[in-house]
């Protein structure tokens, strides 16, 4: 019994050190703050790399102010927060939020652009920033998602001050998704799935056009046809190949497109500081 007692200064101290998440309220720095100041701190530690902190406070800014310019303003910033903290469904997850609610925002063309940029750099990979590969050797999925942002946002906002730059990255993906369905060519070859090979091609020739992946497509036409005992398709094939070689028609691959720097963009995207 004793012992018991003995014991209970020391459980009322570690309570009481334990904090007022028990008995009591959790404190909020924060608490009392106006939109505004959200705003400013939330932006802050965006611009300082501090991620997680900045979406913790536009999600508060949200909560307590869900009406307004700054409301909709972070959105868009915890969106972009997302993709710098390396978390891109939950990037995706913020813009498409951000076109459900203001599909007819004037900004919303940012929405599609930023949504493009998180599955580019999918598709692009961590390792291609550092170590030169091919990525049509990689899984299109990501490849195929940003292309498809990004010809939405050409297509609804031609005139957007994005569209450039995304037109440039759809010609990049584009040659790529060429190249790789010449890869899956090449593995039919190896395989001997010559029809299949042949298949595969034709859609490059035939889809594809005006990519660098057109001349390889119509090499292994060639040695598909001849492959099959079909002479004269592979004679047809190599003619057209022989014409275009000859002609100069035939185009180098597309540069990727350098990297983007939105940081400071987003502060200024509403030109909320000028008000």
């Amino acid at each position: 019994m004793s012992r018991t007692l003995s014991r209970l200064p020391a459980l009322v101290l570690v309570i009481l050190l334990s904090g007022c998440g028990i008995f009591g309220k959790e404190i909020d720095l924060t608490e009392g703050w106006s939109a505004e100041r959200l705003y400013a701190a939330a932006s802050s530690e965006l611009d300082s790399g501090n991620y997680q902190r900045a979406i913790e406070y536009y999600e508060k800014l949200e909560a307590r102010f869900p009406f307004g310019r700054y409301a909709m303003q972070s959105q868009l910033d915890i969106a972009y927060a997302h993709y710098r903290a390396d978390e891109p469904e939950a990037a995706i997850a913020a813009a498409d939020r951000f076109i459900k609610l203001y599909p007819q925002n004037p900004y919303v063309d940012y929405a599609y652009y930023l949504k493009g940029l998180v599955n580019y750099n999918r598709s692009v990979g961590f390792l291609d920033r550092y170590i030169p590969t091919d990525p049509s050797q990689r899984d299109p999925g990501s490849a195929l998602d940003a292309f498809v942002d990004f010809s939405i946002l050409v297509e609804r906002f031609p005139d957007s001050r994005y569209s450039e730059d995304a037109r440039q990255r759809m010609l990049y993906l584009r040659n790529n998704l060429a190249k790789h369905e010449v890869n899956v060519a090449r593995y039919y070859m190896r395989r001997g799935a010559y029809v299949a090979a042949a298949n595969r091609a034709t859609y490059v020739i035939e889809r594809f056009q005006r990519t660098s992946a057109v001349e390889s497509a119509l090499e292994i036409l060639v040695d598909a046809y001849r492959a099959l005992d079909k002479p004269e398709l592979a004679a047809d094939a190599q003619r057209v190949l022989d014409l275009n070689r000859e002609a100069g028609r035939f185009i180098a691959d597309q540069p990727q497109p350098g990297d983007v720097s939105l940081a400071r963009r987003l502060w200024d995207y509403l030109s909320l500081d000028e008000n």
